[in-house]
């Protein structure tokens, strides 16, 4: 639906959207009307080059072909039936997933939080029906990001962040651990715990990676205490970090596995895989969902995935994403470039972040911030080198002038 669908104006657009919604965004201030490959196009044809892929979702690039084709064609023949009967779309996707993380099962849902609620779930039911009905604690990282229903948000270990002020008392049963210090991790653990759940990539963080030492560490840990370990992949799963998985970057397999974003191409889909063992504390009505595993969806997903697999899009995210950090460590006032593949943190050494987000914008760049210092890059996965210097020019750029603001007023 475009502008001259309807005969409104911009104006309108955003006058209707301003008077109506419940807005919780900082809005881009432009139309979103058309997209393709690595470019979004606004309501006059200009193009934005797209490093924030619709928040590491359109990874194999906006509207790809193929997935549009698989929507189109399932459209046709069912859009929505509930989990009741089976469908072709959800077979197949479930086995393609299943064959492609090595893992036994698998259970769909809409959103990357509902996955989290799942999979956390899935872990406390485990626990107390193994361990009894003390057996429900789960060890989160400080600085993680779960969602934002209750179960997920109370997961998320930032308390003092807006995502949690004002809606306290959260879920209990949760204790933070210092991301990347197994020690306090081990230091949390008492005879109620059941799991650790962790972010390979804090995302929402700061683009932290988890260390090689840690999760070698964290494992252990896990089977020293009969513990469960589940990661949160939403974010970073599905070839953004390099790695099919992020997890499969440390050579270690966790008891459930939570996904979204990427694996959907743009349509609704998320899921959590499981070990045969584990999965079995979901039973018959214990767990449902009325749009997870939807067959236009599914269809989306399993396209989408397929594009992400086919193309070694996790080859070319590592490569990239290698080439543009080296280049984003001489950008003025940077203080530390960190991340995996193409899911990468600039952060500043001055609170330079809104000014430099809203820099790239003016000059036709999208990008995320995250609190006042960082700048968060996940582009489509389909991203060149060529579209790398064409962002860094623009960066480069942004942050320059915004330092020459902070300097006029004495801050840097």
């Amino acid at each position: 639906m475009k502008l001259a669908d309807v005969q409104k104006t911009p104006e309108e657009i955003k006058a209707l959207t301003k008077k109506y919604m419940i807005e919780t965004y900082e809005r881009f201030n432009f139309i979103a009307q058309s997209a393709q490959g690595m470019y979004l196009y606004d309501e006059k044809g200009k193009a934005y080059l797209d490093f924030y892929g619709g928040i590491a979702v359109n990874s194999a690039g906006n509207c790809n072909e193929k997935v549009v084709a698989a929507v189109r064609d399932q459209v046709g023949d069912i859009m929505h039936t509930f989990n009741y009967p089976y469908t072709v779309p959800q077979a197949l996707l479930a086995e393609l997933i299943c064959k492609t993380l090595q893992m036994d099962k698998i259970f769909f849902q809409s959103t990357g939080t509902e996955a989290n609620e799942a999979m956390i779930k899935m872990a406390r039911k485990y626990g107390v029906e193994n361990y009894g009905p003390h057996k429900y604690h789960i060890i989160t990282a400080k600085g993680s990001f779960h969602g934002r229903t209750y179960g997920a948000m109370s997961a998320t270990g930032q308390p003092d962040n807006a995502c949690q002020i004002g809606f306290k008392p959260v879920v209990p049963g949760f204790s933070y651990a210092e991301f990347n210090n197994v020690d306090d991790f081990r230091a949390k653990v008492t005879e109620d715990t059941i799991a650790i759940m962790l972010e390979p990539i804090q995302g929402e963080g700061g683009v932290t990676p988890a260390t090689p030492e840690f999760m070698d560490d964290i494992a252990a840990l896990c089977k020293e205490k009969g513990l469960l370990l589940l990661f949160d992949e939403v974010q970073c799963g599905w070839c953004r970090s390099g790695k099919t998985m992020a997890y499969m970057d440390y050579g270690i397999k966790p008891d459930i596995v939570s996904m979204a974003k990427a694996m959907g191409g743009g349509m609704p889909i998320s899921a959590i895989c499981a070990s045969e063992e584990v999965s079995k504390a979901f039973s018959m009505g214990s767990h449902g969902t009325t749009f997870g595993g939807n067959p236009v969806c599914c269809a989306a997903a399993y396209a989408e995935i397929k594009e992400l697999l086919d193309r070694n899009l996790a080859g070319n995210a590592e490569e990239v994403g290698y080439y543009l950090v080296e280049k984003l460590k001489n950008l003025p006032h940077v203080k530390e470039v960190r991340g995996k593949g193409l899911m990468i943190g600039i952060e500043f050494d001055a609170p330079i972040g809104h000014d430099v987000k809203h820099g790239c914008f003016e000059r036709k760049l999208l990008v995320t911030l995250i609190g006042d210092c960082i700048i968060r890059l996940i582009p489509p996965l389909i991203a060149t080198k060529e579209n790398c210097d064409q962002a860094y020019a623009i960066l480069r750029d942004a942050a320059a002038a915004a330092t020459k603001v902070m300097s006029g007023q004495g801050a840097v």
